[in-house]
């Protein structure tokens, strides 16, 4: 509005406008941006571009909406009196100037979480949230953060300067209140209409995810998932008959067809009888953060970053078909430790009520082992100390160390070496009882910011993933030269597994190449060396070393022993919507909310017939994993 007019024709609204204008600018700039950065991923055809930029509007729109409806309130019922004030009017113009901050500030955390996911905000971002602690430590280790804060408070201080003059020609509004409440009407129909007709089904048009997310607004989607952090399957996906599912998914998870101990839906408990006498050996399973198979030689890596893993693997049993069930930390826990498929949502190891559920560990700690979880970072993150404690496991954590013990640590925990040395002190005391024990490890030293201790390997600190791989897998061979040197090493089974890849964003459904991690076993003298090329998932992991160890035990697990016969090859991968079951001929079937089955080939997208015996698998796996978890029937 122009300052000249009449202060008595201003509507108090008039504030409002300028910065619905500039949020619109700024989330256009930056959708162009992404554009840009994502233009090898995206086809770029008229159709793309019109859905981008006029989908994309609508979500900028939707948004803005529901932010203005506080401020539309506030300005119809304040007095005028009040409103006319100076406290008024200084309260405004800082309101002003930290709106643009935090829009400068939210565009700049969406570049820099589209750097790191591919995506526009979603459920990680909010988790992020939630453990500040770690997230803000990490920011301001990998990146330069106190001038990218300045920057950002001068964008806003030029941007407020441009527009003081409307918003002090509106501060001056003389307006009856039945035209304020004419004024503010548009406002909540605009909002109304914004929850009617926009929801996340508009985002799933296109088959391409990059053009889906770029069409997204990145604060309307931190809010949609701060709200469906957790999905419920039943509303949201296709089901068949549970009966049909259920015997169905008992003769994938046991060729022998049994009817489960009480014949109920979706029992999958079966009795494992072990073919010799049981071996008390101890078990290290360490589960490395980020470790896609691409980093590794054996599967076509050039920078030879990993020289220990690639002298390491044909010493043992290395897994070549091994894929990550899910996008995150707490996925591939769950996995591992649970063998249960990724339900939409949430990971179980963050959700409440997870306690007293069948698990490696319980099996092992009811075997006489001593079962620990061993985290280089606090616990606390991710709900993870809550989860393993629940489940059969002491916890050992960042809080356990004394000073001494810690050479190195950043945002996530205390480097990789000072770690595994905890490991070692861990397994000689328990050693030293007589007891057998098996320790879960996970590392954090392959993470942004990508920082470890100095000298170790000719790649400086903190800069990328690179080096973070290599010093990960230096670390590794520090461990494994220190186990060597125990007298526990030679009747121990070490197990290596990533948590999951590096980078999970795809350009359609689900990209099982960015699920592709290394698994591998390693025990002299009882592990053969040999490659076994078995497409499989986290979830085998536990059942394969229990048959390992020759240990009799009544499962409830999903997975199954990968070194049987009649191992049926196949995984399941996801990330917290899509549900993915993928066979040994490369086709990948995914389950999605709106109750969508498509049958995913290369970067093709087709509806799949849920009378299929490819659908019905993939819905006995996922339906039968909510069914499980909602009768509590996986508990002890």
């Amino acid at each position: 509005m122009s300052p000249s007019v009449e202060p008595h024709t201003e509507s108090r609204v008039a504030i409002v406008w300028p910065h619905i204008l500039i949020a619109l600018v700024a989330f256009s700039v930056l959708r162009i941006a992404l554009l840009v950065k994502a233009w090898p991923e995206v086809s770029h055809t008229v159709w793309n571009g019109m859905y981008i930029f006029t989908l994309g509007l609508f979500y900028d729109l939707a948004f803005i909406s529901y932010a203005c409806i506080p401020v539309v309130l506030f300005l119809l019922f304040l007095p005028d009196k009040l409103y006319h004030s100076r406290v008024n009017r200084y309260a405004t113009y800082l309101m002003s100037l930290a709106v643009f901050y935090g829009l400068y500030f939210s565009c700049t955390a969406e570049w820099l979480f589209w750097e790191e996911f591919g995506t526009r905000f979603n459920f990680i971002s909010v988790d992020y949230l939630v453990y500040r602690h770690e997230v803000t430590q990490n920011i301001y280790e990998s990146y330069p953060l106190i001038p990218i804060l300045m920057v950002l408070l001068l964008a806003a201080v030029l941007t407020f300067v441009l527009i003081r003059k409307p918003l002090a020609g509106a501060l001056q509004a003389v307006e009856p209140f039945r035209r304020r409440v004419g004024r503010a009407v548009p406002f909540f129909i605009v909002s109304v209409a914004a929850v009617l007709l926009v929801g996340q089904s508009l985002r799933t048009l296109s088959p391409n995810n990059y053009v889906n997310e770029l069409a997204s607004n990145g604060p309307y989607q931190f809010v949609a998932a701060f709200r469906q952090n957790e999905l419920d399957y039943n509303a949201f996906y296709r089901q068949g008959d549970d009966v049909t599912l259920s015997r169905l998914l008992r003769s994938r998870i046991d060729p022998a067809d049994q009817e489960g101990i009480d014949g109920q839906l979706f029992d999958i408990r079966r009795r494992i009888e072990s073919t010799g006498p049981p071996k008390r050996l101890n078990v290290i399973l360490i589960t490395v953060e980020s470790l896609s198979a691409k980093y590794v030689k054996r599967f076509g890596s050039p920078s030879g970053d990993t020289p220990f893993m690639d002298e390491w693997f044909p010493q043992g049993l290395l897994f070549t078909n091994c894929f990550a069930t899910g996008t995150r930390t707490t996925r591939g826990l769950e996995a591992i430790t649970l063998s249960l498929p990724p339900t939409p949502g949430r990971s179980v190891v963050k959700r409440p009520d997870n306690a007293h559920m069948f698990s490696l560990g319980k099996v092992l700690q009811d075997n006489g082992y001593d079962t620990a979880f061993i985290y280089g970072g606090r616990g606390f993150f991710d709900n993870m100390n809550a989860f393993f404690a629940g489940n059969g496991y002491r916890t050992v954590d960042q809080h356990d160390f004394e000073a001494e013990e810690v050479r190195f640590k950043n945002a996530w925990g205390v480097a990789d070496e000072d770690l595994y040395r905890k490991a070692i002190q861990e397994a000689d005391r328990t050693h030293r009882t007589g007891q057998p024990f098996f320790f879960h490890i996970m590392t954090t030293s392959n993470h942004r910011p990508y920082t470890y201790p100095e000298g170790k390997i000719d790649i400086p600190p903190g800069s990328g993933r690179e080096g973070a791989v290599k010093y990960t897998d230096y670390a590794l061979g520090v461990f494994m030269e220190l186990a060597r040197a125990k007298s526990w090493y030679a009747d121990t089974l070490f197990v290596l597994v990533a948590d999951h890849c590096a980078g999970s964003a795809g350009k359609v459904g689900l990209d099982q190449t960015k699920y592709h991690i290394p698994l591998f076993f390693f025990s002299p003298g009882r592990v053969a060396p040999d490659e076994n090329d078995r497409r499989c998932s986290q979830i085998d992991i536990a059942p394969t070393v229990l048959a390992f160890l020759n240990i009799d035990y009544e499962s409830h697990f999903f997975g199954t022993n990968l070194l049987t016969t009649d191992f049926r090859p196949r995984a399941l991968i996801a990330n917290y919507q899509k549900l993915g079951l993928l066979k040994d001929d490369n086709h990948l079937a995914i389950l999605s909310p709106g109750k969508k089955i498509e049958l995913q080939i290369e970067d093709r997208l087709t509806p799949l017939d849920a009378a299929s015996a490819l659908a019905q698998e993939l819905m006995a796996y996922y339906q039968g994993a909510d069914y499980i978890l909602a009768h509590r029937l996986n508990r002890w």
